[in-house]
């Protein structure tokens, strides 16, 4: 594991088999996250994004390569990470309260109740819900449950978050909110993010780096970083001149992995 890598993809490769079917979704790909980075994934619809965070995650075995969090082989989901998925409606469990649901993977760590208590209560306040512990998912709005899935991810305590896409099905009003909050927790919490996006200006906005794949079998095209400085704002970063560079150098790699997928698909004349 290169430098102060806390997570380490090496030359990883997934590939689908089903009967005479093979898909490769993932080619070789290879990159460090270091301690405390804010890092983006980007890329072309079907690029392997969501694959990718699957094997991350643990959820989902290599064909072949490594994925090492401090230093170790994941082999299932590892216990210095938590991951946050888009559908929270499906990740809450609506006969359960709020405080029931950020308490679920604390049960399983086997944390005594007065811990389990005081981490929830942290974990609710740092994301301004601290009255709706009682409540039901249902009885909430989609940017308020979406809160509830990174309090049980911040109350889990990780060394890593993983986020997919988390805030694609909130208006865009809700979404602003949520990305200023996971800048003020990967701050304050002193967090590692790894946060895969289809939306290119929210991954300049909330990156310190961003990594831009092919499509598949997936690469890493660039390896962009972003030095706008700290604290961003959503009034004022986005207009910086910055920013519309960096936006245009990703969104340009993005549609030459769109051109180089067509291309590769187009029969051979002649």
């Amino acid at each position: 594991m290169a430098g102060n890598a806390v997570v380490s993809v090496q030359h990883l490769n997934k590939v689908y088999q089903s009967g005479t079917r093979r898909v490769e979704a993932i080619g070789d790909l290879n990159f460090d996250v270091e301690a405390g980075d804010f890092t983006c994934i980007v890329g072309p619809s079907g690029a392997g994004k969501t694959t990718l965070l699957k094997c991350l995650s643990g959820l989902l075995a290599p064909t072949s390569g490594a994925i090492l969090v401090n230093g170790h082989a994941v082999a299932g989901p590892p216990a210095e990470m938590a991951v946050v998925f888009q559908e929270y409606g499906r990740s809450l469990f609506p006969w359960k309260t709020v405080r029931e649901n950020i308490e679920l993977p604390l049960r399983e760590k086997k944390i005594a109740k007065a811990e389990r208590t005081r981490l929830v209560d942290e974990a609710l306040a740092a994301v301004a819900l601290a009255g709706a512990g009682d409540s039901y998912p249902w009885q909430l709005s989609g940017g308020m449950q979406q809160r509830v899935a990174i309090a049980r991810a911040v109350a889990y305590q990780p060394k890593v978050m993983v986020l997919d896409e988390p805030f694609a099905a909130v208006d865009a009003q809700t979404r602003a909110d949520l990305e200023d909050l996971m800048l003020r927790l990967w701050s304050e919490l002193d967090l590692t993010v790894i946060f895969v996006t289809h939306d290119i200006d929210e991954a300049v906005y909330l990156g310190h780096r961003v990594l831009v794949l092919s499509s598949s079998p997936t690469r890493i095209l660039d390896d962009v970083r972003v030095d706008i400085p700290a604290p961003r704002n959503q009034a004022t970063t986005r207009i910086e001149p910055q920013f519309a560079d960096l936006r245009t150098r990703i969104y340009r790699g993005i549609q030459e992995a769109k051109s180089a997928a067509r291309v590769t698909k187009e029969p051979i004349k002649g």
